[in-house]
């Protein structure tokens, strides 16, 4: 078996006090629960280990569900020498260091497998400062990420690994996991069906948080005496923290997303779930208020501007009560969005308007629609055909022109077919028959 070194050095623990995660930890592939999607026959790390030549890759997915286990398992199964980096109190000089050892364990006749934990922690240097190692192959090198490694693994280094995915647990796997659990070290423990539910859903698809409430309830057993457990005793007893939640990380912006494109989706239910579930997780109820008004002027627009107002309302009315009773506010206005008239109308005419001045030349504002405070500007012309239009019929200067003369027509807003974007896009084609009568 290859020897096993980490880096920095830990003191080792005493068996009585070893984590439950760690006693539980899987010494081979047929062990793991979960990650069947790379790991079944067939599929594409259980290949690599078929094969019997390993490669660089990076292991991106949320906590808890089996990253560093596979990378140990990986140095075990080529039997290389396995080195361990935390992203988070590691620098350049132990990668140095780390190398130093690669190469004396080359002299003996023995490949490196160097794991970086939280490798999105690294910097471009110290990312960088693995590259030419990676390279010339002194070692096989195993990035473990929660974040995306498109966005957080130089692109330098990303190119000269494989990306698998791994996938939070079901409760099923978190359930197989709970009675593993049993069968080796809780034995003397009965969970009713109701306290078993409990724990998964506060395990959130993470085996390690699982593992640690249950050894919680090991320890709040002993103390009180009991081995059946129910559910209001998990309640009672343990620390249940909200579920796992990366603020500013993918799955944030993964809840914003489905947040919106239920809203815009006009599915008031979906849309309740996600804004519930960002709050609960511990999601800044102002940032969705302000994304809330967002979904308003882009997908609702002027199809329905109560629901501008009512977005409006619903972030001052958090602000003035706070939380949680001013998250009602934040409910109740995505409930209005997600049934209100949709439009994108003006968000897409706002776009190309914005798209067409950016790339077009400069262009001078038509005389008759100039400025003329001063007796020069009268008299060169400034304002003086331009038609006041409240003195016009239906009050519509019918034929004038307001865009530059070098200037077509664009039609750039086009009123949907919802909401009061009826009336607007029946008065727009009443203006334009206007215009079209006076120039005969």
């Amino acid at each position: 078996m290859p020897s096993t070194k980490f880096i920095p050095m830990t003191a080792p623990v005493p068996r009585s006090f070893t984590p439950l995660a760690e006693a539980l930890r899987p010494h081979s592939l047929d062990e793991i629960i979960g990650q069947s999607h790379l790991l079944g026959a067939g599929k594409p790390l259980r290949l690599v280990f078929d094969c019997g030549i390993p490669h660089s890759m990076i292991l991106w997915g949320p906590p808890g569900v089996g990253k560093t286990t596979l990378a140990r398992l990986t140095a075990t199964a080529f039997e290389c020498e396995f080195i361990a980096l935390s992203a988070v109190f590691s620098g350049v000089k132990d990668i140095r260091a780390a190398m130093e050892q690669a190469q004396l364990n080359l002299t003996q006749g023995k490949h490196t497998l160097l794991f970086v934990d939280e490798i999105h922690r690294f910097n471009k240097g110290q990312q960088d400062a693995l590259l030419p190692y990676a390279e010339s192959g002194l070692i096989t090198f195993i990035g473990a990420t929660t974040e995306n490694p498109s966005f957080e693994v130089n692109s330098a280094l990303l190119s000269r690994a494989q990306v698998y995915v791994l996938k939070s647990l079901t409760e099923e796997e978190l359930k197989q996991l709970l009675q593993r659990a049993r069968e080796k070290s809780l034995g003397h423990l009965q969970f009713d069906d109701l306290a078993v539910d409990t724990l998964v859903g506060y395990a959130d698809g993470d085996a390690r948080r699982l593992l640690n409430l249950l050894e919680q309830c090991s320890t709040a057993a002993s103390a009180t005496g009991i081995t059946s457990l129910d559910a209001a005793f998990i309640q009672n007893a343990l620390t249940l923290n909200s579920r796992r939640f990366d603020k500013g990380g993918d799955n944030f912006y993964d809840q914003i997303s489905a947040l919106h494109k239920s809203v815009r989706g006009s599915h008031p239910d979906a849309a309740l779930y996600w804004l519930c579930s960002m709050l609960e997780s511990g999601a800044d109820p102002r940032y969705l208020s302000r994304r809330i008004i967002r979904m308003a002027w882009e997908d609702i627009g002027l199809a329905d501007p109560r629901a501008l107002q009512i977005a409006n309302d619903a972030a001052l009315t958090f602000e003035r009560l706070g939380s949680p009773e001013g998250e009602l506010a934040l409910g109740q206005a995505v409930i209005y969005l997600a049934m209100a008239a949709k439009s994108n109308a003006g968000y897409t005419a706002y776009n190309q308007a914005r798209s067409f001045v950016k790339q077009d030349k400069s262009r001078n504002v038509p005389v008759h629609l100039r400025n003329a405070p001063t007796k020069l500007m009268k008299e060169l012309g400034y304002g003086h055909a331009y038609r006041y239009a409240h003195d016009e019929p239906h009050a519509y200067a019918a034929g004038e022109r307001y865009l530059p003369d070098d200037m077509k027509e664009p039609r750039w807003y086009k009123p949907v077919s919802r909401g009061l974007e009826i009336k607007i896009a029946e008065k727009l084609h009443f203006l334009r028959t206007l215009d079209a009568s006076s120039k005969k």
